[in-house]
């Protein structure tokens, strides 16, 4: 085949890779579902989101969306949030859900609410239908010492103005929480607690616990209460049972202080009858001394030696009659 055969293939060839380039990098077909659902946008401007590195699809899909919604919104609009990191598609969705439930929200807030991290949307399906929180079991104890643990619903509605910056669902349930603890604390009876469980709800629900949260508290109801332990009983119990274990260190204490005084008054005994023993050996060297100087004669000597033993008879005898007193007795 000549050269000039080749040209038709050749040329057939350049444009089915010219028109595979084409719809590879220019969305084409996406250009002609924008016009066709009468959404003016130009071709020039999905190449420039290709070089933007902006998937034409999630731009482009959902402005198809929001302009049969009737929701104004514009192709910058989107293109900038895509390219902040948020979710396009989700903010034009809950842009069409606030239009249809009559909520006033603009796509600068929308965009806010989603960039903050929050589900914009389930916001906005929030504020149409209420959402319930149900609290774990919150213990209380009132006046009389009865423990009383209960367990709340919380009906909350989104609230839009506050989404950013607004404390979540952790802080409404730790608000509750402590709404009941201190109302069943202020009750004189636990009975009372029983008798109207509405008082916790109506005390907790007037305490504007919702300030500063994403929310907007509806109601407060009380789903369950139940006694639990007589907290009153224990801390005496616990109290008495101190109580008596200080007693016995300090019993423990005055015993020990007894005991070495007692230790300390035989050792002062012993020196006593140490310095008795001393002092009465002394004594025979002093009779020998006055003998020897004259001061006593012979004769006063043995008078003295005759007192002492009369003395000693007369010791003997006494212990002999206390003791036989003693055996009358015990018979």
């Amino acid at each position: 085949m000549t050269p000039e055969q080749f040209m038709p293939i050749i040329l057939v060839g350049i444009i089915i890779i010219a028109v595979a380039v084409l719809f590879t990098f220019i969305p084409v077909m996406l250009w002609i579902s924008a016009l066709a659902a009468g959404v003016k946008i130009s071709i020039f401007t999905l190449i420039g989101m290709r070089l933007r590195r902006v998937v034409p699809n999630r731009v482009i899909n959902p402005l198809i969306k929001a302009h049969k919604a009737g929701v104004d919104v514009n192709t910058n609009q989107l293109e900038s949030h895509y390219l902040a990191g948020g979710n396009v598609d989700r903010v034009v969705n809950a842009l069409i859900a606030a239009q249809r439930a009559n909520i006033e929200l603009s796509f600068e807030r929308a965009a806010a609410i989603d960039l903050a991290g929050r589900d914009v949307l389930e916001a906005v399906q929030m504020s149409v239908n209420p959402k319930v929180i149900e609290t774990p079991f919150i213990a209380g104890v009132a006046m009389d010492g009865i423990e009383v643990k209960a367990k709340a619903r919380i009906t909350v509605r989104a609230n839009i103005d506050r989404l950013v910056g607004g404390a979540g669902e952790d802080t409404v349930i730790a608000r509750v929480g402590e709404g009941i603890v201190s109302t069943i604390g202020s009750s004189q009876d636990h009975n009372k607690v029983l008798e109207n469980p509405d008082r916790i709800s109506q005390n907790v629900l007037g305490k504007g616990l919702d300030a500063g949260t994403a929310f907007e508290i509806l109601s407060i109801d009380i789903a369950d209460i139940d006694i639990g332990k007589n907290i009153g009983a224990i801390l005496q119990t616990d109290q008495a049972e101190a109580d008596k274990n200080i007693a016995q260190a300090k019993a423990e204490e005055r015993r020990a202080m007894a005991v070495a005084t007692e230790q300390e008054m035989r050792a002062r005994v012993q020196e006593m009858q140490a310095k008795v023993v001393e002092a009465e050996a002394e004594v025979p060297q002093a009779m020998a001394e006055a003998l020897r100087s004259g001061n006593i004669g012979v004769m006063d000597y043995y008078n003295l030696k005759n007192i002492q033993a009369d003395t000693d008879m007369r010791d003997v005898i006494g212990k002999m009659n206390s003791g036989e007193n003693e055996e009358e007795d015990k018979s």
